[in-house]
Protein backbone atom coordinates (compact mmCIF):
# COMPACT_ATOMS: atom_id res chain seq x y z
CA UNK A 1 0.00 0.00 0.00
CA UNK A 2 1.45 3.31 -1.10
CA UNK A 3 0.04 5.41 1.75
CA UNK A 4 0.25 2.97 4.64
CA UNK A 5 0.24 4.70 8.04
CA UNK A 6 -0.35 8.12 6.49
CA UNK A 7 -3.07 10.57 7.56
CA UNK A 8 -4.75 12.77 4.96
CA UNK A 9 -7.25 15.59 4.88
CA UNK A 10 -9.25 15.97 1.66
CA UNK A 11 -11.42 19.06 1.32
CA UNK A 12 -14.55 19.04 -0.80
CA UNK A 13 -14.59 15.26 -0.52
CA UNK A 14 -18.33 14.72 -0.72
CA UNK A 15 -18.43 14.21 -4.49
CA UNK A 16 -16.46 14.26 -7.73
CA UNK A 17 -12.69 14.44 -7.59
CA UNK A 18 -12.55 14.86 -3.82
CA UNK A 19 -14.56 11.73 -3.22
CA UNK A 20 -12.38 9.70 -5.60
CA UNK A 21 -9.21 11.00 -3.94
CA UNK A 22 -10.45 10.19 -0.44
CA UNK A 23 -11.53 6.68 -1.46
CA UNK A 24 -8.29 6.02 -3.34
CA UNK A 25 -6.15 7.19 -0.43
CA UNK A 26 -8.07 4.92 1.94
CA UNK A 27 -7.64 1.92 -0.38
CA UNK A 28 -3.92 2.63 -0.35
CA UNK A 29 -3.72 2.51 3.44
CA UNK A 30 -4.28 6.10 4.55
CA UNK A 31 -6.61 7.25 7.27
CA UNK A 32 -8.68 10.05 5.79
CA UNK A 33 -10.56 13.04 7.11
CA UNK A 34 -13.40 13.67 4.68
CA UNK A 35 -14.14 17.40 4.74
CA UNK A 36 -17.28 18.71 3.10
CA UNK A 37 -19.66 21.62 3.62
CA UNK A 38 -22.62 19.46 2.53
CA UNK A 39 -23.02 17.22 5.55
CA UNK A 40 -25.13 14.45 3.99
CA UNK A 41 -22.73 13.92 1.08
CA UNK A 42 -19.59 14.06 3.19
CA UNK A 43 -20.92 11.73 5.85
CA UNK A 44 -21.94 9.19 3.18
CA UNK A 45 -18.39 9.15 1.75
CA UNK A 46 -16.81 8.67 5.17
CA UNK A 47 -19.25 5.92 6.09
CA UNK A 48 -18.59 4.20 2.77
CA UNK A 49 -14.86 4.17 3.48
CA UNK A 50 -15.36 2.77 6.96
CA UNK A 51 -13.28 2.90 10.12
CA UNK A 52 -10.30 4.54 8.41
CA UNK A 53 -12.27 7.73 7.75
CA UNK A 54 -13.96 10.48 9.69
CA UNK A 55 -16.33 13.13 8.43
CA UNK A 56 -15.87 16.75 9.42
CA UNK A 57 -18.16 19.49 8.18
CA UNK A 58 -15.97 22.34 6.97
CA UNK A 59 -16.46 25.58 5.09
CA UNK A 60 -12.95 26.30 3.84
CA UNK A 61 -13.71 30.02 3.65
CA UNK A 62 -13.97 30.11 7.48
CA UNK A 63 -10.76 29.89 9.49
CA UNK A 64 -12.65 28.63 12.54
CA UNK A 65 -13.95 25.65 10.54
CA UNK A 66 -10.45 24.94 9.23
CA UNK A 67 -8.91 24.96 12.71
CA UNK A 68 -11.67 22.73 14.05
CA UNK A 69 -11.22 20.25 11.20
CA UNK A 70 -7.48 19.98 11.80
CA UNK A 71 -8.05 19.53 15.53
CA UNK A 72 -10.60 16.76 14.84
CA UNK A 73 -8.19 15.00 12.48
CA UNK A 74 -5.34 15.12 14.98
CA UNK A 75 -7.63 13.89 17.75
CA UNK A 76 -8.85 10.98 15.66
CA UNK A 77 -5.60 9.92 14.00
CA UNK A 78 -2.78 11.54 15.96
CA UNK A 79 -0.85 13.14 13.08
CA UNK A 80 -1.21 14.75 9.68
CA UNK A 81 0.85 13.90 6.59
CA UNK A 82 -1.17 15.00 3.54
CA UNK A 83 -3.50 17.86 2.68
CA UNK A 84 -5.49 17.89 -0.55
CA UNK A 85 -6.94 21.33 -1.21
CA UNK A 86 -9.72 20.16 -3.50
CA UNK A 87 -12.73 22.25 -2.45
CA UNK A 88 -13.69 24.66 -5.21
CA UNK A 89 -16.54 26.44 -6.91
CA UNK A 90 -17.15 28.30 -10.14
CA UNK A 91 -19.54 30.85 -11.51
CA UNK A 92 -21.72 29.96 -14.48
CA UNK A 93 -19.99 30.35 -17.84
CA UNK A 94 -20.89 33.87 -19.01
CA UNK A 95 -19.35 37.13 -20.28
CA UNK A 96 -17.09 39.08 -17.93
CA UNK A 97 -19.53 42.01 -17.75
CA UNK A 98 -22.20 39.72 -16.33
CA UNK A 99 -20.13 38.36 -13.42
CA UNK A 100 -21.28 40.02 -10.21
CA UNK A 101 -19.07 41.20 -7.39
CA UNK A 102 -20.68 38.58 -5.13
CA UNK A 103 -19.80 35.80 -7.59
CA UNK A 104 -16.23 37.09 -7.87
CA UNK A 105 -15.86 37.23 -4.09
CA UNK A 106 -17.27 33.73 -3.64
CA UNK A 107 -14.92 31.98 -6.08
CA UNK A 108 -11.88 33.75 -4.65
CA UNK A 109 -12.94 33.10 -1.04
CA UNK A 110 -13.17 29.34 -1.60
CA UNK A 111 -10.67 28.66 -4.38
CA UNK A 112 -7.84 30.93 -3.21
CA UNK A 113 -8.39 32.26 0.31
CA UNK A 114 -9.58 28.88 1.58
CA UNK A 115 -6.55 27.12 0.11
CA UNK A 116 -4.22 29.76 1.55
CA UNK A 117 -5.75 29.59 5.04
CA UNK A 118 -5.79 25.79 5.09
CA UNK A 119 -2.13 25.70 4.15
CA UNK A 120 -1.30 28.17 6.91
CA UNK A 121 -3.18 26.01 9.38
CA UNK A 122 -1.59 22.65 8.51
CA UNK A 123 2.05 23.73 8.28
CA UNK A 124 2.69 23.68 12.06
CA UNK A 125 1.41 20.09 12.33
CA UNK A 126 3.48 19.01 9.33
CA UNK A 127 6.57 20.65 10.76
CA UNK A 128 6.08 18.74 14.02
CA UNK A 129 5.71 15.60 11.93
CA UNK A 130 9.00 16.18 10.09
CA UNK A 131 7.39 16.98 6.74
CA UNK A 132 4.34 16.43 4.62
CA UNK A 133 2.66 16.83 1.25
CA UNK A 134 0.18 19.42 0.03
CA UNK A 135 -1.69 18.71 -3.21
CA UNK A 136 -3.66 21.61 -4.65
CA UNK A 137 -6.31 21.17 -7.30
CA UNK A 138 -5.71 23.76 -10.00
CA UNK A 139 -7.06 23.59 -13.52
CA UNK A 140 -6.14 23.80 -17.16
CA UNK A 141 -8.25 26.97 -16.92
CA UNK A 142 -5.22 28.51 -15.22
CA UNK A 143 -2.95 27.45 -18.10
CA UNK A 144 -5.13 27.79 -21.20
CA UNK A 145 -7.98 30.08 -20.12
CA UNK A 146 -11.05 30.28 -22.32
CA UNK A 147 -13.79 32.93 -22.50
CA UNK A 148 -16.73 32.88 -20.10
CA UNK A 149 -14.94 31.85 -16.92
CA UNK A 150 -12.77 34.88 -16.28
CA UNK A 151 -13.07 35.02 -12.48
CA UNK A 152 -12.76 31.25 -12.09
CA UNK A 153 -9.76 31.15 -14.44
CA UNK A 154 -8.09 33.86 -12.37
CA UNK A 155 -8.48 31.81 -9.19
CA UNK A 156 -6.76 28.83 -10.74
CA UNK A 157 -3.90 30.97 -12.01
CA UNK A 158 -3.50 32.13 -8.42
CA UNK A 159 -3.53 28.52 -7.18
CA UNK A 160 -0.73 27.59 -9.57
CA UNK A 161 1.42 30.57 -8.60
CA UNK A 162 0.79 29.98 -4.91
CA UNK A 163 1.73 26.32 -5.31
CA UNK A 164 5.13 27.21 -6.74
CA UNK A 165 5.72 29.86 -4.07
CA UNK A 166 4.87 27.46 -1.25
CA UNK A 167 6.98 24.68 -2.73
CA UNK A 168 10.07 26.86 -2.48
CA UNK A 169 9.22 28.37 0.90
CA UNK A 170 8.30 25.10 2.60
CA UNK A 171 11.01 22.88 1.09
CA UNK A 172 13.35 23.39 4.09
CA UNK A 173 10.57 21.89 6.24
CA UNK A 174 10.42 18.81 3.97
CA UNK A 175 6.91 19.80 2.92
CA UNK A 176 6.32 19.14 -0.78
CA UNK A 177 3.68 21.21 -2.59
CA UNK A 178 2.31 20.36 -6.04
CA UNK A 179 -0.83 21.09 -8.02
CA UNK A 180 -2.90 19.05 -10.43
CA UNK A 181 -4.39 20.85 -13.43
CA UNK A 182 -7.34 18.76 -14.64
CA UNK A 183 -9.10 19.35 -17.91
CA UNK A 184 -12.92 19.54 -17.72
CA UNK A 185 -13.87 16.57 -15.55
CA UNK A 186 -17.09 14.58 -15.55
CA UNK A 187 -18.41 15.82 -12.19
CA UNK A 188 -21.57 17.64 -11.04
CA UNK A 189 -19.85 20.98 -11.77
CA UNK A 190 -19.35 20.22 -15.46
CA UNK A 191 -22.45 22.05 -16.71
CA UNK A 192 -21.34 25.17 -14.83
CA UNK A 193 -18.05 25.20 -16.75
CA UNK A 194 -19.38 24.37 -20.20
CA UNK A 195 -22.64 26.29 -20.14
CA UNK A 196 -26.04 25.04 -21.22
CA UNK A 197 -25.83 25.46 -24.99
CA UNK A 198 -26.65 22.30 -26.91
CA UNK A 199 -23.63 20.33 -28.07
CA UNK A 200 -21.12 22.02 -25.74
CA UNK A 201 -19.96 18.74 -24.23
CA UNK A 202 -19.24 17.20 -27.62
CA UNK A 203 -17.59 20.40 -28.85
CA UNK A 204 -15.25 20.44 -25.88
CA UNK A 205 -14.37 16.75 -26.16
CA UNK A 206 -13.32 17.39 -29.74
CA UNK A 207 -10.53 19.65 -28.42
CA UNK A 208 -9.02 16.88 -26.25
CA UNK A 209 -6.50 14.75 -28.18
CA UNK A 210 -7.28 11.61 -26.17
CA UNK A 211 -10.94 12.07 -27.02
CA UNK A 212 -12.78 12.28 -23.72
CA UNK A 213 -13.31 14.30 -20.58
CA UNK A 214 -11.27 13.55 -17.49
CA UNK A 215 -12.80 11.19 -14.95
CA UNK A 216 -12.51 11.75 -11.18
CA UNK A 217 -10.35 8.63 -10.92
CA UNK A 218 -7.84 10.12 -13.37
CA UNK A 219 -7.30 12.97 -10.92
CA UNK A 220 -7.25 10.64 -7.92
CA UNK A 221 -4.53 8.51 -9.51
CA UNK A 222 -2.30 11.57 -9.91
CA UNK A 223 -3.09 12.75 -6.38
CA UNK A 224 -2.03 9.32 -5.14
CA UNK A 225 1.28 9.50 -6.97
CA UNK A 226 2.06 12.99 -5.72
CA UNK A 227 1.31 12.05 -2.12
CA UNK A 228 3.35 8.86 -2.23
CA UNK A 229 7.05 8.16 -1.78
CA UNK A 230 7.23 7.64 -5.55
CA UNK A 231 7.14 11.44 -5.83
CA UNK A 232 9.63 12.13 -3.03
CA UNK A 233 11.74 14.44 -5.26
CA UNK A 234 8.80 16.20 -6.87
CA UNK A 235 7.72 19.64 -5.66
CA UNK A 236 6.48 22.85 -7.25
CA UNK A 237 5.04 21.03 -10.27
CA UNK A 238 1.74 21.87 -11.94
CA UNK A 239 0.80 18.48 -13.37
CA UNK A 240 -1.58 18.57 -16.31
CA UNK A 241 -4.10 15.71 -16.37
CA UNK A 242 -5.79 16.80 -19.54
CA UNK A 243 -5.61 14.18 -22.28
CA UNK A 244 -3.21 16.42 -24.17
CA UNK A 245 -5.41 19.49 -24.41
CA UNK A 246 -2.72 21.94 -23.28
CA UNK A 247 -0.11 20.64 -25.71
Amino acid sequence: MRLADKVAIVTGAGSGMGRSIAETYAREGARVAVLEVEEKAGRAVAEGIGENAIFVRCDVAKRSDIDAAIAATLKAFGSLDILVNNAGVSHVNKPVLEISEAEFDRVFAINVKGLFMFTQAVVPAMRRNGGGVIVNIGSTAGLRPRPGLSAYNATKGAVHNLTKTLAVELAPDKIRVCAIAPVATDTPLLATFLGNAEGQREKFIATVPLGRLALPQDIADMALFLASADAKFVTGNIVEVDGGRCV
